[in-house]
């Protein structure tokens, strides 16, 4: 009986890649064992979440480590990078806006705690009524009007200069302007010398045409001003005049002349730059208002016509401010004598 032959070569044949040819059997290599994982990358992970600055540099060495060992572990470095990075950017994120949070905080607490000790607020008590009307010696008997350096705004003559005469006491007028006629009462008996330029530069048309360039309305004064063909607020007719009412009813250098005192409704004044700088300037109060007795008053608006000047006054001033150019222009037409 013939036994077959046992698998492979007779024993002692030696088999290609067979380290032991002694046996005859064939070997095969086993498979290499898996590298570790990299124990830095676990560590950036969990410092990630726990102490995220200790999380990023944990995660850079296990990276380096793992690129020179071949160790597993890079996504988890690299998970463990995110997260640490992404830590340290909410840390300071929420470090920037908690101190943003305190500072608004410690600001609110300072602006109620200065409003709790501030002191109640009294209400103002009105000012004095301008004083009653004392004629001075010599009224109207020696009126001037120097030049001015500055040139006139718009061509004018000088009026008449030496005594005027305050009879007729008052003298009316009509300023005609783009929203509507104004009546005018000028007060000739307190204040000659301004009634006086005033009804020469209307009678040669200074006023045709020139813009009321100025409204001012908050609580003290509430005025419309006119007067000033430039519209800028600085030009004039090239001459000046001394104050009359109510600034004569004080002694010179009186301390009651910086005090204010009650403008009431309706007054036409004169506007200035300083005592005794009157040139054609002029306006409107059409609410009481607070100034100094130191603008002429030369007369008043008749009472009907200021709804006119209410009109304009309501439609308020540019930019919503308090003091400035009417958002709607006004311009004086002409003012004419009655």
């Amino acid at each position: 009986m013939t036994v077959p032959p046992p698998y492979g070569p007779p024993p002692g044949t030696p088999w290609p890649d067979n380290p032991y040819p002694w046996t005859g059997q064939a070997t095969y290599p086993y498979p290499e064992p898996p590298k570790p994982t990299n124990a830095l990358a676990v560590a950036s992970i969990i410092c990630g979440v726990l102490l995220a600055p200790l999380g990023v540099l944990f995660g850079h060495i296990s990276l380096a480590q793992i690129k020179r060992s071949g160790d597993q572990g890079r996504n988890l470095a690299i998970a463990g990078l995110i997260v640490s990075y992404s830590m340290v950017v909410i840390t300071v994120v929420s470090i920037i806006a908690g101190t943003a949070l305190y500072s608004w905080a410690a600001t609110g607490l300072e602006r109620i705690n200065a409003f709790s000790q501030r002191p109640p607020v009294t209400a103002q008590p009105p000012p004095p009524n301008m004083p009653a009307f004392d004629p001075p010696a010599g009224l109207g008997t020696n009126c001037t009007y120097p030049a001015t350096d500055k040139p006139a705004s718009k061509p004018a003559r000088p009026p008449r200069s030496g005594t005027v005469p305050t009879d007729p006491a008052a003298v009316t007028a009509t300023m005609t302007t783009n929203d509507g006629s104004i009546g005018l009462e000028l007060d000739n008996a307190k204040a000659p010398c301004t009634v006086n330029s005033f009804v020469s530069l209307a009678q040669q048309g200074y006023f045709d045409d020139t813009p009321c360039h100025r409204l001012t309305a908050n609580n003290s004064l509430s005025v419309l001003q006119c007067g000033d063909p430039t519209g800028t607020g600085t030009g004039g007719p090239g001459y000046s005049f001394a104050n009359e009412y109510p600034t004569n009813q004080y002694p010179p250098g009186d301390r009651n002349l910086s005090k204010t005192v009650l403008y009431p409704r309706g007054t036409l004044a004169m506007a200035n730059a300083g005592v005794d700088t009157n040139g054609s300037q002029f306006f409107i109060v059409y609410a009481d208002s607070r100034l100094p007795p130191t603008y002429t008053v030369f007369g008043s608006v008749d009472k009907t016509a200021l709804a006119t000047v209410d009109e304009i006054a309501a439609r308020g001033v540019v930019g919503g401010n308090v003091d400035g150019r009417p958002t709607q222009p006004v311009t004086i037409e002409s003012i004419r004598l009655d």
